[in-house]
Formats: C-alpha cells, structure tokens, sequence
C-alpha cells in the first residue's frame, strides 16, 4: 500500500481514472479525509442530514479541520428530536454550522400545492426539489465549494453501491465519501469508541431518518431503504448533483 506521506495528488491521477480510488480505499477513512483535505481543492465543505449515524462523519472531519462548513437542509418537517440532536452535535464538536432552506415556509407551501408528498412519485419529487436539492444547490454555490464531503455507505441502499471514495465533478471539484465501504458494525465501534451518540431515534427503530411524513420505522419496511419516501424511492436527490455544474 502506498504511504500516506506519498506525495500522491489528484494531479497523478487522470479525472477518469481508477488508480485514485483503488489508492485511497487502502487508507483509513480518516486519513482519506487528511488526503483529501491536503490535496483536493477548497471550499471543503461537508453535509449532513443529521441523521441515526451522523456524528460519525462530523467528528471525523472537524477533528482534522475544526473550521469545515457544515451544511444542513432544514425541510421544516425533521423530527424534533432531530432538531434536538443537530443542537446537542452543534455545541459538542463546535460545528460550523450552516442551515438553508426552501424560499417559501412549509405552510405557504402547504396552502400552494397541498401536502405533496401524499400524491404519489411526482408530488415527492416536486417536494425534494423544492425543499432539499434547490437550497443544497443555492449552500454549495453560496460556500463555493471545490470538495464535498458525504458520509454516503455502499451498504445504505442498492443506489449507493457503486460509490467510490471520490468522485471528480463533471466540471470542476470533487465528492469524498470517506466512510463508504464502512459497515454498520465499523460505524457502532467508532462512535463507542470516541463515546458519540446515535441520533436518539435509532433506538426506536428508525435506520434512515429524514422527514416526519416520509420516514417510517424499519418494522414497517423490509428491506431497510424503503422506509423513506413509502418505499417509492431511496433517493431525495441531493446526491445527484454535480458541484461542477452550479
């Protein structure tokens, strides 16, 4: 395996190339992120949806960068619970914290259109552009981000595993997903070990956690990824864009 201390740049690497990925996923996840902080280009930004293993991510970063913008998309609908867990990670890790959210209130929105998300694939669709993909595209443009990070695992749906670690912009920039062919048994380890909490309703039986109306306990839905969305779809969209197309 390569050192870390190799001077191994994305310059090395043509952006269609394999050899970057197949480098990077024989380091630990937290010296891929120490590569790609010293190497890909800023802004770096990182998002979460502060979701059932999200300190895992957050603590994993700002340890090595305590300054990295953290972006959050504020729906209006997240549980309050999550609420409380976005402000309990906040002062923890000292996050820097960044929320946008949609232009028009959930209630100028619910008085327009209804509640979308009951009407099928398209009001979903409609909803998530509105409320989670336009304000991540207007914080990514607005924090000029170069390299995002996610906290995206293979093992989360069938639609993620393909990731790779990183992944080059149609234009310019990166995506890292540090964590990606981490397990859940890794993710439990790191947070007993560095003594982080889950989002306080994994307990309950809630895996992938997003909106009130769309996000359902695992005993409802079998597999796993269709407890959001009422099985529909996995995906919200946020993930699908490209950081060099903004």
């Amino acid at each position: 395996m390569t050192p870390l201390n190799h001077q191994a740049t994305s310059h090395e690497f043509t952006r269609s190339d394999t050899d970057l990925n197949r480098y990077l996923i024989g380091l630990k996840a937290a010296n891929r992120v120490a590569w790609a902080l010293t190497h890909l280009p800023g802004e770096h930004v990182m998002t979460s949806s502060f979701g059932a293993q999200a300190a895992v991510s957050l603590h994993m970063i700002t340890r090595l960068q305590p300054e990295t913008p953290v972006v959050l998309i504020d729906t209006g609908y997240l549980f309050p619970e999550t609420y409380r867990f976005i402000d309990e990670l906040t002062q923890r890790l000292d996050l820097n914290l960044h929320v946008f959210r949609s232009r028009l209130s959930p209630a100028w929105q619910e008085a327009r259109y209804g509640k979308r998300w009951l009407h099928g694939l398209e009001g979903i669709n409609s909803y998530n552009n509105e409320n989670k993909v336009e304000p991540m595209r207007r914080a990514l443009s607005q924090l000029g981000a170069g390299t995002w990070f996610a906290g995206l695992r293979r093992d989360q749906a069938s639609s993620r595993s393909e990731l790779s670690v990183v992944q080059p912009a149609k234009g310019k920039g990166w995506k890292v997903h540090p964590i990606v062919d981490w397990s859940d048994q890794d993710v439990h380890r790191y947070l007993d070990r560095h003594r982080l909490p889950h989002h306080p309703l994994w307990s309950r039986g809630y895996l992938s956690i997003g909106d009130t109306h769309t996000t359902k306990p695992i005993d409802e839905y079998t597999p796993a990824e269709q407890a959001r969305f009422f099985g529909l779809k996995r995906e919200c969209g946020l993930h699908e864009i490209d950081i060099g197309n903004l």
